[in-house]
């Protein structure tokens, strides 16, 4: 099989599992998805701080610089969201101004989460396929496993994207959508890997700081607050047990894979 063809390959294969992911969630009970966003914050931050920005880190020449782009990141979603907010509030009766402003919010955010998850899911997926390239032009096995590690630790993080666009007021078929189309930019990112390769190489820990900005923001920015609208000790025991549940989840996928990886010299 050409090199191309098989990286492409195990590419595509990380957008064929998001997909089995999402028809996995839709199986779920309506009245679960306000319960599982606990998750989904779990998930978020763990995948942010526990694998993500430690790779960065590994790689950056400096660690200021990456600091600064995180902070920047951080700063770019909260204008992105002011983008949406503003163009929600000339498209629709305005939720942030007047009496309804002090009225208690939707069940959803009107896409906003769900827009800010996507862009920073859109740019991780884009470097997964460059780091794919890169690990077939080395070695065809090292590719492979490559490409099984990352499968392996996008599983969590698939579906927490997935209950956060629910969450957000995406319908099935637009969740599953997003999730597919944001999947491409591993296909894209293996592609441009492939024939532009040395030229990325200082990129990768920036771009990578950047999605795990998005990640950061949508879990304390957009999510978390619509917790605390649950004060009850019950409730709130809950919410920390599955966010603890969802940073768990990652790490054990993050090691396993890596203990496979070793495993398999």
């Amino acid at each position: 099989m050409p090199l191309l063809s098989a990286i492409l390959l195990a590419s595509a294969g990380g957008g064929i599992l998001s997909v089995l992911l999402a028809t996995v969630a839709l199986r779920m009970k309506a009245d679960w998805v306000p319960v599982m966003v606990s998750y989904a914050i779990g998930a978020l931050l763990g995948a942010a701080f526990l694998e993500i920005l430690p790779h960065a880190l590994e790689q950056a020449g400096s660690m200021e610089a990456l600091s600064g782009t995180v902070l920047g990141g951080i700063l770019g979603f909260f204008l992105l969201e002011k983008l949406v907010l503003w163009r929600h509030c000339h498209s629709e009766h305005c939720e942030t101004h007047g009496s309804e402003a002090f009225a208690p919010p939707p069940l959803h955010d009107h896409g906003r989460s769900g827009m800010m998850i996507t862009v920073g899911d859109t740019v991780h997926n884009f470097v997964d396929g460059v780091m794919i390239a890169a690990a077939f032009l080395v070695d065809l096995k090292l590719g492979v496993v490559t490409a099984f590690a990352i499968a392996a630790h996008e599983v969590p993080q698939e579906l927490g994207d997935f209950l956060i666009l629910r969450h957000s007021g995406y319908s099935n078929r637009q969740a599953i959508l997003l999730n597919l189309l944001s999947s491409l930019a591993m296909l894209a990112g293996a592609l441009l890997g492939y024939f532009l390769l040395a030229p990325l190489q200082w990129i990768l820990p920036y771009m990578l700081a950047i999605a795990a900005s998005g990640m950061i923001y949508v879990a304390v920015a957009d999510l978390i607050p619509g917790l605390h609208k649950r004060v009850e000790l019950i409730h709130t025991g809950q919410q920390a047990l599955l966010i603890g549940l969802g940073i768990f989840t990652v790490w054990a996928a993050s090691t396993l894979a890596h203990e496979w990886m070793n495993a398999q010299g």
